[in-house]
């Protein structure tokens, strides 16, 4: 069997060193060069709530040779398709893509090599790349786990090979509704990584502080309200059941889920939207990928989304370095509040 993480970058270099340290043998592949170089000469160095450094395998995407029976898909969304393309040739006949991406991510990849070879992860925990080689993960170790579930025509035997291999760093829950779970997961995405980014904080910004919050739960409710009319069930989330928590129809419910937010992601504040790394280093950002979904599915499906919509375009002013992510971009969202 061969594996690779292609993407490895914050979350796949935290991933890769979990998995080789507990026995895995895995190719973690990054088109940064000083990236792969570090990773060849010092190892994979992981800090914040974990510390720990261990040898791996590095690799330029070009350094690559298949076949393989499983890659994990770990980058941005920005060149799927080429990306898809790129890797598909060096899949094993009966390998598969194992997409941990933001969004919804697994129609586009399934359409360039098949959905029997296409599965999705949604990844619950953050972290963020330091420096060459090093990757701070940033959420508390109690609080890691993975969600997945193939599309249509992927075998079983394909399935419990991920999920093992995904449990050589946190419990793993294999779903029968994927796209129940991708909703889930973009509603967290759209929410606090959107958030975050246009006002240039951490997840414990938005849900410690009160009008980004007061945001958040109608950035929430948008989403589900999405979601809902797109046909999706959303999945519970680490086992709570998030739409019963913070969706609302009245004042007095929106001052409750409000309440509620600090503490459903306490042991989530440290983590840094990559979109917001992304632009804090001039690279271009998901904003279409994460709250642009959102948007777009609502137009499709005929539900208004004021509070996504203005996210979408307060990001690009910042990726487009007109305003910067910070604080005073409240005064953007002041006609939602």
């Amino acid at each position: 069997m061969k594996y690779a993480i292609y993407g490895a970058g914050s979350l796949g270099t935290v991933l890769g060193a979990y998995m080789t340290k507990n026995g895995v043998d895995i190719e973690l592949v990054n088109r940064n060069k000083a990236h792969v170089e570090a990773l060849k000469t010092g190892g994979a160095h992981i800090t914040g709530t974990v510390e720990m450094r261990v040898p791996v395998k590095a690799l330029l995407p070009e350094e690559m040779a298949g076949p393989y029976d499983i890659i994990f898909l770990m980058t941005k969304q920005l060149e799927n398709k080429a990306t898809a393309a790129f890797l598909a040739p060096m899949l094993a006949s009966d390998g598969v893509i194992v997409t941990l991406q933001n969004g919804i991510p697994e129609p586009g990849v399934a359409a360039v090599i098949g959905e029997n070879r296409t599965v999705g992860c949604v990844v619950e925990w953050g972290a963020t790349l330091k420096a060459p080689g090093e990757a701070e993960l940033t959420s508390a170790p109690d609080s890691l786990s993975f969600h997945m579930g193939g599309m249509p025509g992927v075998s079983a035997a394909k399935l419990e090979l991920v999920r093992s291999l995904l449990e050589k760093m946190c419990p793993v829950e294999l779903e029968t509704d994927l796209i129940g779970v991708r909703w889930s997961k973009l509603l967290i995405n759209a929410t606090y990584s959107g958030l975050g980014t246009a006002f240039g904080g951490n997840f414990g910004y938005v849900a410690n502080t009160k009008l980004p919050r007061r945001l958040a739960v109608r950035c929430m409710k948008e989403c589900i309200d999405v979601g809902r009319a797109s046909g999706a069930e959303f999945a519970p989330v680490q086992g709570k059941n998030i739409t019963k928590l913070f969706y609302y129809n009245g004042a007095l419910k929106r001052k409750f889920a409000e309440l509620l937010v600090p503490i459903a992601m306490k042991k989530h504040v440290n983590i840094i939207p990559s979109m917001l790394q992304d632009i804090q280093k001039g690279k271009k950002c998901e904003i279409d990928a994460i709250n642009g979904v959102v948007c777009e599915y609502g137009r499709r499906s005929g539900v208004k989304t004021p509070v996504n919509d203005r996210i979408v375009e307060v990001v690009k002013k910042c990726a487009a370095g007109e305003i910067k992510p910070c604080a005073a971009n409240i005064g953007f969202f002041d006609d939602l509040l």
